[in-house]
């Protein structure tokens, strides 16, 4: 059976560009650090840092933020070109698609958790100390958006590929 774009599920190409998405996120800024709470001659000083050190795209971070984006593309490939073999369909690719979706969103939430370890402990104690603070940046909003869909649209899936199993069962 050849592989044709017409026979593929809206929910398998939503699954698709959600990890499209996620990997266009990796160029965003994922984390940024901000000196609001900081005196005057620090601001000055911040202010004149090169912007790479101002803020990181993923790439420029942990595991835990350029890896969740990758798998989340890995799946949607996957889903994408293998959704269409009624056998991978029936043997779990919509439970394989899930648990790379919510593998994704534990690693998320733990880069999520960790963002200021991008830096060693003496640097956040300065950072601190200085008042400049390590927050999360739009791409990792926009990268958790993604995986959330990612995880919806697959449970939407597996739904459906019951609904298969149970009528295909019923035409026997």
């Amino acid at each position: 059976m050849a592989f044709s774009t017409k026979r593929v599920t809206w929910r398998e190409w939503l699954g698709l560009a959600a990890g499209l998405l996620a990997f266009g996120t990796l160029f965003l800024p994922w984390t940024v650090l901000t000196a609001d709470t900081a005196t005057p001659d620090v601001k000055d000083a911040f202010a004149s840092l090169p912007h790479d050190d101002v803020v990181r795209s993923a790439w420029h971070s942990d595991p835990f933020s350029w890896l969740p984006p990758v798998v989340l593309l890995v799946a949607g490939l996957v889903v994408v070109v293998f959704g269409q073999v009624r056998k991978a369909r029936m043997s779990g690719l919509p439970h394989l698609w899930l648990v790379a979706g919510l593998a994704a969103l534990v690693l998320m939430a733990i880069g999520w958790s960790t963002v200021d370890w991008v830096f060693d402990s003496d640097q956040r104690a300065f950072l601190e100390a200085a008042g400049v603070t390590v927050s999360a940046g739009v791409g990792r909003y926009l990268g958790m958006l993604c995986t959330l869909v990612s995880v919806v649209v697959a449970i939407v899936d597996i739904r459906a590929a019951r609904a298969e199993s149970r009528a295909s069962r019923r035409r026997r």
